[in-house]
């Protein structure tokens, strides 16, 4: 597994101004009062610094065969020239056009210096824990929002979207199957936060638990089909929203999740349409 290189984050100062402003235009707009009145966006993989801030996983770290690689793609005519009077371009901002290329290949090899490993055949990647700020810890409040929002371009693989939250155990995840309508083009799918189900190490928790909206840590995707060979996700960004409208692609009547109790049993869950709330 090639390793992202790692890069910091916004100063500390930039990052408390960021804070800073939006939580005074939540006041501002009332918004703590009568609701968000705007998307927010959790992570914008339109800027090359944005493939450093997050973290890959596979079976590799284990000792596995299987690879997994983030890489910024640049829009197909060359990143833009800047127009401010120094010709440089400001970090982090967005280039429309660009996004992050997950890709690598599966294999289901077990490492042969390593008996207790029996289970291969996985890779995946998350945004980084974010850094404090003058507030206190980073983390996303997405409490006031119905939906998580994805602009991606997938293969005919299957995925799950991961989200952190602050948990007693620290593995545990929320899980959710992403389900597009066409593979290999660009779809805008929702998913509603409610709708993700509590796991750990792939298991489904009981009794199901809700997610702490108020303390999201990070927000990641991995393969779930462990089929060996390539596999490509395109992400252009993440975001929570309210807006029903901004769907390509709902979840409806979904069947089977891949996810398992802790007797190894499959675990049926259905997602109702989504309906504006």
């Amino acid at each position: 597994m090639r390793a992202t290189q790692s890069l910091p984050f916004k100063s500390f100062w930039s990052r408390s101004l960021d804070e800073l402003s939006r939580l005074t235009t939540i006041v501002a707009k009332s918004e703590n009062i009568k609701g968000a009145t705007g998307p927010r966006v959790i992570h914008n993989f339109q800027t090359p610094e944005s493939v450093a801030d997050c973290k890959l996983l596979s079976d590799a770290d284990v000792g596995g065969s299987s690879t997994a690689h983030l890489d910024w793609v640049p829009p197909p005519n060359g990143i833009p020239t800047t127009t401010s009077g120094d010709g440089d371009r400001k970090p982090y901002t967005p280039i429309p056009g660009s996004y992050a290329r997950f890709h690598g290949t599966i294999s289901l090899e077990l490492p042969t210096d390593r008996r207790e490993i029996s289970r291969t055949g996985y890779a995946g990647f998350r945004t980084l824990d974010r850094p404090p700020t003058i507030f206190g810890r980073g983390v996303w409040d997405i409490d006031p929002y119905a939906y998580l929002a994805m602009r991606v371009k997938t293969d005919a693989r299957s995925y799950f979207v991961n989200v952190r939250t602050e948990s007693v155990v620290p593995l545990d995840l929320h899980q959710h199957r992403l389900f597009v309508v066409k593979p290999g083009q660009w779809e805008t799918v929702l998913i509603k936060w409610n709708d993700f189900v509590r796991t750990n190490h792939g298991k489904v928790i009981e009794p199901q638990t809700g997610m702490l909206r108020q303390k999201v840590l990070s927000i990641g995707f991995s393969t779930t089909d462990r089929k060996p060979g390539p596999y490509e996700l395109c992400v252009e960004r993440l975001w929570a929203t309210n807006d029903f409208d901004e769907a390509g692609v709902v979840e409806t009547d979904v069947a089977e999740t891949q996810l398992k109790n802790k007797h190894g049993e499959k675990v049926k869950v259905t997602w109702g349409p989504l309906e504006q709330e």
